[in-house]
């Protein structure tokens, strides 16, 4: 089943952090079509949060497409028109950010430096794409 986390020091609203993760899940494959999010109950419990927090993160995943609410059911991902990546695509390019990341925190890089040059290198790659 599908756990949420909130990150009390992230300065990200709690609704946001849980959009955020369902959008991750779904494009890295840990959620799939028809799996079912925690019931707003059980997120509530498990986070110690508002009710209407939870109801907010899952009404905006609902208006971008990505879940569907069914009453008395649960909310359930939808089919996705860009397919998760395979597991083996997510392998393969979780290991090669992972040796960028410990050569960058040896050449003396902090968390912050490490989140600035993978931004702006994100952001120029994709300009480049477009182009």
């Amino acid at each position: 089943m599908f756990v949420f986390r909130l990150d009390s020091h992230s300065g990200v609203p709690p609704y946001l952090q849980l959009v955020q993760q369902v959008r991750q899940a779904v494009l890295l494959g840990f959620l799939r079509p028809g799996d079912r999010l925690p019931l707003i109950r059980e997120a509530v419990e498990t986070l110690a949060i508002n009710p209407n927090t939870v109801a907010k993160a899952y009404r905006q995943l609902e208006q971008e497409g990505l879940v569907n609410g069914r009453p008395g059911q649960g909310t359930f991902v939808n089919e996705t028109p860009a397919a998760a990546m395979s597991s083996a695509t997510y392998t393969s390019l979780r290991r090669g950010l992972e040796t960028w990341l410990r050569r960058a925190y040896a050449a003396g890089l902090d968390e912050q430096a490490v989140n600035a040059l993978f931004t702006a290198v994100a952001h120029q790659t994709k300009d480049e794409n477009v182009a």
